[in-house]
């Protein structure tokens, strides 16, 4: 963070001081959440929640090197005391961004939002000093704790923007204004507890109504491929740019295609040139996010050969997603189970189907939460995809969600041993040790919730070590 002393943070946050000696004292380190994060010139943020009190930790973050606490009660160690402290980091947030120096980037959208953000933090590193946010970060509390590791020499701040209703994004751009506005897509993501496409294109859409005007520099970053995005050029006062495969896109994809190993390619294209990419990530659902990421750095003054450059080099900095590791037996693990919607499920499954041409492979899935009504014909959807890509085995782990997926693919068709439900992750496990061959490929996937990346990983420590289990 950039240096701020207590009582200028006591000001900012409409705080009082508890055992302070000496309010000049600045914080000049991280403000983190995690007691274990706390070091010197640290400002440790106490929340009391279900599990764990923060409060609890003051006296052993302040032997750790922190500066104080900000809480909701004197903790008998220097401390700024407020009323709420979400509110208070917030305007915490709110101050510094104000205060520095950098161009701030925020995205949202249904689906790719971190892998996104992970392209665009890459290439803009490139040109100048960049802080993003860590992981899927991306609420009312990691957000503003991402933008206050910025610093000084801090020239872009990309900032990952969730939602699970209408105001939420319109309360972070309140916390931290960005002068770019990137939406990706509007999904099935969430439908549930939003109640249809078009109120999630009404959540995503606050993003682009809080940017400045294109005299003040704002810039909305559009997907021309969606209807629902292309369509929120006419909620803002911004620059408007587009980026997707239609030929109406400022920034374009041509001649998109995959390697011979699943991973995509495609000729470049934007208002200053043209130039190839060859990615590092796997499917072809991320030449999507890579036209978002070349369109912001575009407006951010880089070329075409360097956009292409970094997206070709870039990496998966965020774990779980379509992390491809070899075991030594030659089996092939696609671990993309951090989340799950059916427009990422759907991308899933093409990758797997590009990846493992030619091999047998595998489509360890499980629920997809949150769709609501809409989630008995999502899997069953999902299901029924597998079958027509030609996946040798789905493996549908857990409870009625799904059985769906596994009812799906077999009234499509899969009427043998190609389609199988089993109860939960060490079933799976069980069932993939005695089965795998060298070779196969296996994709593990599903909702957070469900925490298949224990398969994932069990099958990988199987590999290397012997057997183990998933629980």
């Amino acid at each position: 963070m950039i240096a701020l002393s207590l009582a200028e943070i006591a000001e900012v946050v409409g705080g009082q001081t508890y055992d302070i000696p000496d309010p000049t004292v600045q914080v000049t380190g991280p403000v983190v959440r995690d007691s274990r994060e706390a070091g010197p010139g640290s400002l440790f943020v106490a929340f009391a929640g279900e599990r764990a009190d923060g409060h609890d930790f003051a006296v052993a973050v302040v032997e750790a090197g922190a500066v104080a606490v900000l809480g909701t009660r004197p903790v008998g160690v220097p401390a700024i005391v407020v009323d709420d402290v979400q509110t208070a980091l917030g305007a915490l947030a709110r101050h510094v961004v104000r205060r520095l120096g950098a161009t701030l980037v925020a995205l949202t959208g249904s689906a790719g939002k971190t892998s996104t953000k992970d392209l665009i933090a890459q290439v803009l590193q490139r040109k100048a000093p960049t802080v993003f946010t860590p992981g899927s970060l991306n609420n009312e509390i990691g957000l503003p704790l991402t933008a206050l590791s910025a610093t000084e020499e801090t020239r872009f701040l990309v900032l990952e923007m969730g939602a699970r209703g209408i105001g939420h994004i319109a309360y972070l751009t309140g916390l931290t204004p960005p002068k770019i506005g990137l939406v990706l897509n509007v999904g099935s993501a969430h439908i549930g507890e939003f109640g249809g496409r078009e109120q999630i294109a009404q959540a995503k859409g606050e993003l682009v109504e809080s940017l400045p005007s294109e005299a003040d520099g704002g810039t909305a970053v559009l997907n021309a491929d969606d209807p629902y995005v292309r369509a929120m050029a006419t909620r803002t006062k911004a620059k408007v740019i587009f980026f997707g495969e239609s030929g109406e896109a400022d920034v374009r994809g041509e001649n998109v295609r995959l390697t011979d190993t699943g991973q995509p390619a495609f000729r470049l294209h934007t208002p200053s040139g043209a130039s190839d990419v060859t990615m590092r990530l796997y499917g072809e659902h991320h030449v999507s996010n890579a036209l978002a990421a070349a369109a912001v750095a575009h407006e951010l003054g880089m070329s075409a050969d360097e956009i292409a450059v970094a997206l070709s080099e870039a990496g998966s900095l965020s774990r779980w997603r379509m992390e491809v590791t070899e075991r030594p037996d030659g089996v092939t693990v696609v671990n993309d189970a951090y989340n799950a919607n059916p427009e990422s499920m759907k991308a899933a499954l093409r990758a797997l189907v590009a990846i493992g041409k030619g091999r047998r492979t595998w489509a360890v899935l499980g629920q997809m939460a949150e769709l609501g009504d809409e989630a008995l014909a999502e899997h069953d959807a999902v299901g029924r995809l597998a079958v027509r890509l030609n996946v040798s085995k789905l493996v549908a782990v857990g409870g009625r969600e799904a059985a769906w997926l596994q009812l799906g693919a077999y009234n499509e068709g899969s009427w043998g041993e190609e389609s199988v439900h089993v109860s939960d992750a060490q079933a799976a496990v069980d069932l993939l040790r005695s089965e795998l061959r060298p070779g196969d490929v296996v994709l593990v996937k599903a909702s957070r919730s469900v925490g298949l990346e224990r398969v994932a990983q069990a099958l990988l420590e199987s590999g290397a070590e012997g057997e183990v289990s998933a629980r």
